[in-house]
């Protein structure tokens, strides 16, 4: 496929840039380590963006979570927003954006706002779990039964996609009603939508419907071979694309020792157990995780998760990497780069690009006011 003819014609696919086989984008959690402030994550996403935008990275997402102290990305939009006035070439997208949690027109208002502010630039992933616990969606859905959210997906689905094509049936209830900014002021671009997620049902259903289809196989490894396998499987060539698309999400660290990428990786792992186990917090120090004194069953889970993060030398991690896309055939790998620290997220990212030999790109500096895709 070819990436940069297919990228100018679907705004979905990118160019496999260097050594790599297939283009590599940013996941981003916005976390936040012990000591440090939501003030300080944010500030590295934005350093996160300008980098990854410098050194040929695709795009950059952010994932929707709630009542998590150690993740601060509870608003994609706004960070999106933010992100959008620090950048000029990357795309932003949602990683995605909970459907379920939200009424579709107000998802339809805020990325038809991200759309207007960075033209061609905006990607709109979507998920149908919460993005958090239980209680916590009951509180974001203003309802217990969250089984009925999931269960209506398709129907949400189909609700905004038709907000933001501004296409309901005359005879609909809702055909007066326009998603502003949108193609009721005029003839204009729109994100792509995108399926996500960490098991067959969305995979079947980006298949069915033609959408791009990414994977959390970061977090859910096991799953990941039979949902590609079903997408493909079961995709309808669309107005879209023409041919399946997935990317798959993956947990990868590099550092310029293989020793010290351990040491950050475990703080994640560590974040992770204590996530699983209900006593979310922040992102552990290195040392604290070292410290930390694990029962058997806690080593287990650590040394399980673990195995599913790439980590170590540059030369080891894209290994791993290449591993990784020959054995899934994904058509793009989405890096996220889970540590205690920035300066160690952002040192991996930079490590990975010379890795592969990423080619550094014109600066883009910061756009000035009202200018931001100028």
């Amino acid at each position: 496929m070819s990436g940069g003819t297919a990228a100018a014609r679907d705004g979905i696919r990118g160019a496999a840039l260097g050594t790599a086989s297939v283009p590599l984008s940013v996941l981003d959690l916005v976390t936040v380590g012990s000591g440090r402030t939501a003030s300080q994550a944010l500030a590295t996403s934005v350093a996160l963006s300008r980098l990854a935008e410098r050194r040929g990275y695709h795009r950059h997402w952010v994932a929707e979570h709630h009542s998590m102290p150690g993740v601060a990305s509870s608003s994609p939009a706004v960070i999106l927003a933010h992100l959008a006035a620090h950048t000029r070439r990357i795309r932003l997208g949602s990683g995605g954006v909970m459907l379920p949690n939200h009424a579709p027109l107000v998802i339809a208002e805020q990325f038809g706002t991200l759309e207007a502010l960075a033209p061609g630039r905006i990607d709109l992933g979507l998920g149908r779990a919460p993005g958090t616990d239980g209680a916590t969606a009951a509180a974001l859905r203003r309802t217990d039964r969250l089984g009925e959210g999931a269960d209506d997906f398709p129907e949400q689905l189909s609700e905004l996609t038709r907000f933001l094509d501004d296409d309901f049936p005359d005879a609909h209830p809702y055909a007066r009603i326009h998603a502003v900014p949108g193609p009721v002021q005029g003839p204009k671009g729109r994100p792509p939508v995108w399926l996500l997620g960490s098991s067959g049902f969305s995979a079947r259903l980006a298949g069915l419907l033609g959408l791009p289809f990414a994977f959390a196989h970061h977090f859910s490894a096991r799953n990941t071979l039979p949902a590609l396998e079903l997408y493909r499987q079961t995709f309808r060539p669309s107005a879209v694309l023409d041919a399946p698309y997935a990317l798959i999400g993956v947990a990868a660290l590099a550092a310029d020792e293989a020793r010290e990428a351990r040491r950050q990786v475990l703080t994640g792992a560590l974040s992770m157990l204590r996530l699983r186990t209900g006593r979310p917090g922040l992102i552990p120090t290195p040392d604290e995780a070292e410290a930390y004194e694990f029962s058997h069953m806690e080593r287990e889970f650590v040394d399980d998760w673990l195995s599913n993060v790439v980590h170590g030398t540059p030369d080891e991690v894209r290994a791993g990497l290449d591993e990784l896309q020959k054995r899934t055939g994904a058509d793009e790998l989405m890096i996220t780069a889970n540590a205690h620290g920035g300066d160690a997220r952002l040192r991996s990212y930079e490590l990975i690009a010379d890795a592969y030999g990423l080619p550094e790109q014109a600066a883009a500096g910061t756009p000035k006011e009202g200018a931001a895709t100028a």
